[in-house]
């Protein structure tokens, strides 16, 4: 029996609201009366299972907790409430340019991503060639990156972390980003991912492309799973739950 590679267990995660503008009456009184901060819930209960090998989609309309969920599962921030077990080493693609400095060369930028993906300086060199390669920058990796455009800054990124043979590929949204061409390289190269045996988590509004590198679909409303099964009647039951889905086939 396979075991679960990512597992949230009623997860939660909530934030405090700030506080409104008060006058001064009611500041006075919330001094000595002071009151619990009221919570905002990003996820609430969120329970869920990935075995390895398997590729999960992450679907909700903006603010459903999508982002909220990756940075819980690549520890960027941890949970208000349950437990959350992460086997493997986590290569995230969550924000274009984490963990990049712009002052320092594409070349320099290599080796301090790699090392914070758990590549040793040794291997940062021998993969560099195969990461320059991919990202189809050899030209301009000795230049600052602040002189990079964001494509060619997402494109070392992702050169990156497909790289330093990760078990958990965490991706949000940055396929969207680059030219046709080299979008449908990372497909390609999330593909041949798959079929090593590796683990996908995976958010983006095309939905198209997730039907295409999902196994199964985890749809967020509000924060809460309001559905999970196989990728295609998941996305399906989106689409179908969209605006624009219902003005485009009115029932009659």
């Amino acid at each position: 029996m396979s075991m679960p590679v990512i597992r949230f267990d009623q997860v939660s995660k909530y934030f405090h609201r700030h506080a409104r503008q008060m006058l001064l009456r009611e500041r006075l009184l919330s001094a000595f009366h002071p009151a619990s901060p009221e919570r905002f819930y990003a996820l609430r209960d969120v329970s869920f299972s990935v075995n390895r090998g398997e590729s999960l989609a992450i679907i909700g309309h903006n603010g459903a907790g999508k982002s909220t969920l990756l940075n819980i599962a690549t520890s960027l921030c941890k949970p208000s409430a349950g437990r959350v077990d992460m086997r493997g080493r986590v290569a995230p693609l969550l924000e274009l340019g984490a963990g990049f400095h712009p002052d320092l060369t594409g070349t320099e930028n290599v080796s301090i991503n790699a090392s914070l993906l758990g590549m040793t300086r040794r291997q940062a060199r021998a993969w560099l060639d195969q990461i320059v390669e991919f990202a189809e920058l050899r030209d301009f990796m000795e230049e600052p990156l602040r002189t990079f455009s964001s494509g060619m800054v997402m494109r070392l990124a992702f050169s990156i972390a497909v790289s330093v043979d990760p078990d958990i590929l965490v991706i949000d949204e940055v396929l969207g980003v680059g030219d046709q061409n080299f979008s449908n390289k990372c497909v390609e190269r999330i593909s041949a991912f798959r079929r090593a045996g590796k683990t996908l988590l995976c958010v983006s509004h095309s939905l198209d492309t997730l039907e295409q590198l999902c196994d199964h679909a985890l749809w967020l409303e509000h924060g809460g799973v309001r559905q999970m099964g196989a990728a295609g009647p998941v996305i399906q039951a989106y689409r179908e739950s969209s605006p624009a889905h219902s003005t485009a086939n009115p029932q009659v």
